[in-house]
């Protein structure tokens, strides 16, 4: 029970599920609020009672590996002070270059941002995959990949963090790929972030592609707007709900509207309606 109590509530959430009245609607800077700092950020996200964010790199939030150790522990205390969590860092470290010296800065680099998404108060960090290098074994790279996150993920447990990898990259992203990809991962440490892609349909569909990785989830999925488009969001929510999900479901909305706040809420209407009908 003591070991219990230090790990991230996403590594307990696998091991004790809650109910799908948990899953929890959240905010990735990616472009509504990439142009937010701090303060605004948590005062949008309050108004929207959107109340998690993953802070994608090199936004206007500024939080980043410059900033010192006072700094870190102020943006710490403003989001403590706030209803709004600090989700994690939502970097684009890849593994899959063939050059070692490439790989070992990226996994390096990784570990880095771990340390400022704990200073920061944060529970881990984004990563993806990203492509398949020319003329290397497809077996190869995604055996590369796999073992770097499997150091990676064991990493990020013994300091109290995930890595959460999200399903990304042309042919990458192809749920088979990924699932092998995780098949080289021994530890709770690194787990999928579901990702709303088209691919996410191809070959047998949603719920079977679903499956390969539903046993390796973690505690993080993007979404795109969930009004707009054909993307099955109503039954991925019915899939989640059969997994007794209790994760982030991240906002990382493409669209440009004037008003950010009303368009989350609006988001926020949508997808408490899905949970209800999940």
């Amino acid at each position: 029970m003591t070991g219990a109590l230090a790990l991230p509530g996403s590594l307990l959430a696998s091991n004790f599920p809650m109910s799908t009245k948990n899953m929890k609607l959240g905010l990735v800077t990616y472009l509504w609020g990439k142009d937010w700092d701090v303060p605004i950020l948590i005062k949008n996200c309050t108004a929207a009672k959107i109340y998690g964010v993953e802070l994608r790199v090199d936004h206007a939030h500024g939080v980043g590996l410059n900033l010192t150790p006072t700094q870190r522990a102020d943006v710490k205390k403003q989001f403590d002070d706030s209803k709004v969590e600090i989700v994690g860092m939502g970097t684009n470290f890849e593994y899959h270059s063939p050059d070692p010296a490439v790989l070992k800065d990226n996994i390096e680099k990784t570990k880095q941002w771990l340390q400022l998404s704990k200073d920061v108060g944060g529970s881990g960090v984004k990563v993806k995959p990203n492509a398949f290098p020319e003329g290397v074994p497809h077996e190869k790279t995604l055996e590369q990949i796999g073992k770097a996150l499997n150091e990676l993920g064991q990493y990020a447990l013994d300091m109290g963090q995930v890595i959460r990898l999200e399903v990304h990259g042309r042919e990458t992203q192809n749920l088979p790929n990924i699932k092998v990809m995780m098949d080289y991962v021994d530890n709770k440490g690194t787990g999928v972030c579901w990702n709303c892609n088209p691919e996410d349909l191809d070959g047998q569909g949603l719920e079977y592609n679903f499956n390969l990785v539903k046993d390796r989830l973690g505690d993080t999925c993007h979404v795109r707007e969930m009004n707009l488009g054909d993307y099955p969001y109503q039954e991925l929510m019915s899939l989640f709900s059969g997994v007794n999900y209790d994760g982030w479901i991240l906002l990382e909305c493409r669209t440009d509207p004037d008003d950010k706040v009303k368009a989350m809420i609006e988001q926020r209407e949508v997808f408490e309606k899905m949970l209800k009908n999940a």
